[in-house]
């Protein structure tokens, strides 16, 4: 027996179990699922795998789907799109799983296990502390009828296992090439929980034989897994899907990513304001590379460019440093009114008002240049909406009590005081009347101005600053510093 439907085109799928936030990890597979099946002209199938019933929630799947949206990965089926290899969830699919389960006892493949959960894992410890394989030893094998009936008549409900016959599983991966398993370390492993739910590797096996998929696309933690899918394959006479294991990511400290690397999830990335092309390009490069060698791609630079041949079989380093870099990057390719936009919630958030969407332009204008990450804007536009300017540290403090400072606020006030339309143009010329009449200049001239008007020995370009502020503010504000 073949594929249900014949197709020569590629059917890649994602298919998150909805037990919480979309991990980064699983963004990334997600990626490049997506990547090659735009790349080949083909489908990107959801798949929502919630057979976890304790677990699976209704609220995460919600979560993930928004996480992908905003991803820009658009699905062509799935549960809420439909399409013609459906249900597209696991849980809605029960039925097909049972008859494909019946179709294995009638061959034999399958036997049922009453082992509990605490038998298991006592002989599993004595096992190991033989040296042993810490696989399933066989147990519930060869029982008799007899012994089965006595196990059933003390309430025990048996798991179905399937038989694992002593040989040599191989399997060829786009990315790591030839992959062996010896049977001794697979084990006879379980298809039905005893409550007549799926395992993952029976229901994975039968929702992409009969959903075409075409390529299995998943992270390298998923290579144990693969030996007992190709052994079901084998069983059912199916043929098996193209598999490509992608390295895992992993934190600065080489170590599996993990929630003490920081963010791990997708949402926690939105929320500390990096955009989605941004992030969907810096991870489609942990463990790919482009063949020109440049970072900086496009998505129809990522699909035209998407090649298994190019992915490392070495696990990728997750480099913060590095993501922030890129998501500046595409911060300054916004066109302003998309930055105005992105920031105008955050400061209202923060607190500020945001009545003049005028201010709020000229704002994103001024900082669009100085900021990596979207919620950095706060702290960075508070200098345009203070009431009272305090130096915030020792270096401002110094600027203000310096002798020069004193001249140049007076001779601010000064000149200010019969000026009319107060622009960036008005500023730079005033700082050059200063300089003229106090014979004062470069950082002593400026930056006493600098720490008056923002309180910061460092910041956005003076004259915007100024200009933003207005005159009245600058007065103040210089007046101020020069009577303190």
């Amino acid at each position: 027996m073949g594929y249900p439907f014949c197709t020569n085109k590629v059917r890649a799928r994602f298919a998150p179990s909805p037990t919480g936030l979309l991990h980064i990890g699983n963004a990334r597979t997600a990626i490049m699922n997506w990547l090659f099946a735009r790349h080949r002209e083909g489908r990107f199938i959801l798949r929502i795998e919630d057979t976890d019933r304790e677990r699976s929630t209704e609220a995460s799947e919600t979560s993930i789907l928004e996480d992908l949206k905003w991803l820009g990965l658009n699905w062509d089926e799935g549960p809420d799109v439909g399409g013609e290899y459906g249900p597209y969830r696991q849980s809605k699919r029960l039925e097909i799983y049972q008859e494909h389960i019946r179709k294995l006892q009638e061959e034999e493949k399958i036997y049922p296990c009453y082992c509990s959960p605490e038998e298991l894992e006592i002989r599993r410890q004595n096992r190991l502390k033989k040296g042993e394989s810490a696989v399933y030893d066989g147990h519930c094998r060869t029982l008799s009828r007899d012994q089965r009936k006595k196990w059933e008549s003390e309430g025990r409900k048996p798991a179905y296992r399937f038989r694992v016959e002593e040989e040599q599983v191989i399997f060829d991966d786009l990315v790591r090439g030839p992959v062996s398993f010896q049977s001794e370390n697979i084990g006879d492993f379980i298809l039905i929980r005893p409550d007549g739910l799926p395992m993952y590797n029976f229901a994975c096996v039968v929702d992409d034989h009969f959903m075409n998929i075409s390529h299995v696309v998943r992270g390298d933690d998923h290579v144990s897994n693969t030996p007992r899918q190709v052994l079901l394959y084998q069983a059912f006479g199916w043929r098996p899907p193209a598999f490509a294991h992608i390295p895992m990511i992993l934190g600065e400290d080489r170590m599996r990513m993990s929630k003490r690397h920081g963010a791990t999830s997708v949402v926690q990335y939105r929320e500390l304001g990096y955009l989605p092309e941004a992030l969907v390009n810096f991870l489609s490069l942990l463990s790919w590379s482009s063949q020109s060698g440049e970072e900086i791609l496009s998505l129809d630079q990522l699909i035209e460019g998407f090649d298994f041949g190019r992915i490392s079989k070495s696990s990728a380093v997750f480099d913060v440093e590095k993501l922030d870099w890129m998501n500046g990057v595409y911060i300054r390719k916004l066109d302003v009114d998309r930055f105005t936009e992105l920031i105008f919630p955050l400061l209202k958030n923060a607190g500020f008002s945001v009545s003049s969407k005028e201010k709020i332009r000229s704002i994103a204008l001024l900082l669009q240049e100085k900021v990596e990450r979207l919620t950095q804007i706060s702290e960075k536009a508070k200098i345009f909406f203070q009431e009272e300017v305090l130096p915030e540290n020792a270096d401002a403090e110094a600027v203000l009590k310096s002798p020069e400072a004193r001249q140049v606020f007076l001779s601010f006030l000064d000149i200010t005081s019969t000026v009319g339309k107060w622009e960036k143009e008005t500023f730079n010329e005033v700082m050059k009347r200063i300089q003229k009449q106090t014979g004062i200049k470069g950082k002593q001239l400026w930056m006493p101005i600098r720490v008056a008007l923002t309180g910061q020995v460092h910041g956005p370009e003076l004259p915007g600053v100024a200009e933003i502020l207005g005159l009245e503010k600058c007065r103040q504000f210089v007046e101020k510093a020069f009577k303190d």
